[in-house]
């Protein structure tokens, strides 16, 4: 269970480290270097649940400790996850509203095709 624990911890220092590396990092006009951005907070609290997993991972009985290291892995992979998705969702209705102001509001003078 030791090996669990630490290898929980250098998970979260490594996704914590990302988060930081990220937020640090100046706003670009680059989509996807704006996702990345975005999702440096739930990367952030990614961190903090494999944190928490590690350590009562060393602190617990084997079978407490297992649980939650399972426990807190599925949700750190859930709140990346769900990050990207928001992230992603939000940059598309930006792109999108962008696109449908390049067509000045006539559609006679859009050069788009039809959706």
């Amino acid at each position: 269970m030791v090996f669990v624990a630490v290898l929980c911890l250098c998970a979260a220092v490594a996704v914590g480290a990302l988060g930081l590396w990220l937020l640090t990092r100046p706003r670009s006009d680059d989509p996807r270097r704006q996702i990345l951005r975005a999702v440096a907070p739930t990367q952030l609290a990614a961190a903090v649940m494999l944190a928490a997993g590690g350590v009562v991972a060393l602190a617990a009985p084997s079978g407490t400790g297992l649980l939650a290291v399972i426990a807190c892995g599925i949700g750190a992979f859930g709140t990346v996850a769900a990050g990207c998705w928001q992230s992603a969702k939000v940059l598309t209705r930006t792109e999108a509203a962008a696109t449908d102001a390049d067509c000045a509001g006539s559609c006679a003078a859009c050069a788009l095709s039809c959706r």
